[in-house]
């Protein structure tokens, strides 16, 4: 491999060995991509999101595969956050690289008391707030699409959060994303993750039928890219706080052009389905294309788009 590159990034207070992650949902809740990947090399993966009680989750099918990328609708299946302490974080606590757990609720309190479990717990570097759910006390209203119930979820989890830094995960489902994002930085988020999947549907003419089990899903993957990257693009000049971009990313150039847009690191998601050592591969082609540019320092791309 090529030597003398610094792939090494700054997300607020956690230094992170380069700008690779995987992000939550893709890499279940990492410990079972072990075998795959070498989890010490990457920046840090975010774990399947955690809610209170153990969620089911949506019938199958619950992926399947469009023109460019995928839908998916797991519906936040997860073993609930205590098992997830007794039964997971106990085998990655041997690992070094940043675990971040990814929270969510469809309460305000919910969130809280998710938050308030994982304090008490060792081995986490950090919390990623998922804000695409349905406020279920203001009729399904989800908390990530309006700056006022986004301000409120993320200053109750901010206090909550006291050992640990707070990133919050926008959904892109609003008309200006840098409202929402305003209001998760004044609120006290540490960093923010741009941007969650966007709604959508695929029907079988033949059974006249969703394809999914659930009616619609989230699609993600490379149709998404061109749309995610303007969005971080805006959010990285409206708040000061750090962004990591997520949405289609398959090959090192798809990092540089997120750092370039403003993005500290990045998440890789989709890709993670077709090819599970995908965060590596990723991670040593960014090596050596910062190696063929000449670029030293991965970070004196960011923000440099003219």
């Amino acid at each position: 491999m090529p030597s003398g590159i610094d792939l090494r990034v700054q997300v607020g207070a956690l230094r992170l060995a380069n700008p690779v992650l995987a992000a939550s949902g893709t890499f279940g809740y990492g410990i079972e991509f072990a075998h795959l990947v070498d989890l010490n090399r990457l920046g840090g993966f975010v774990v399947k999101g955690l809610s209170l009680e153990p969620l089911n989750g949506h019938p199958s099918p619950r992926l399947c595969e469009t023109p460019g990328g995928m839908l998916n609708a797991v519906g936040l299946q997860n073993l609930g956050v205590r098992a997830f302490i007794a039964e997971k974080l106990p085998a990655l606590r041997q690992y070094r690289t940043a675990i971040i757990a990814n929270v969510f609720g469809h309460t305000i309190d919910e969130y809280v008391e998710v938050i308030r479990i994982l304090e008490d717990a060792e081995g986490l570097a950090a919390y990623e707030l998922n804000i695409s759910c349905p406020n279920v006390k203001r009729g399904g209203h989800v908390f990530g699409t309006d700056p006022v119930t986004t301000a409120e979820v993320v200053s109750a989890a901010r206090r909550a959060a006291s050992r640990r830094p707070l990133w919050v995960k926008l959904s892109p489902l609003v008309t200006d994303i840098t409202l929402t994002a305003q209001a998760a930085e004044g609120a006290g988020a540490d960093a923010l993750t741009v941007a969650n999947t966007y709604p959508a549907m695929s029907v079988d003419y033949r059974t006249r039928r969703s394809r999914l089990g659930n009616l619609t899903g989230g699609l993600s993957g490379p149709a998404i890219k061109p749309m995610t990257l303007r969005l971080v693009h805006e959010v990285c000049r409206a708040v000061r706080i750090p962004v990591l971009g997520l949405g289609g990313i398959q090959t090192p150039e798809d990092i540089l052009e997120y750092l370039i847009v403003g993005a500290s690191a990045i998440q890789v998601g989709t890709i993670n389905f077709v090819d599970p050592r995908a965060t590596i591969r990723l991670l040593d082609g960014l090596e050596r294309l910062c190696f063929s540019e000449k670029i030293n320092n991965v970070n004196n791309l960011r923000g440099t788009l003219a």
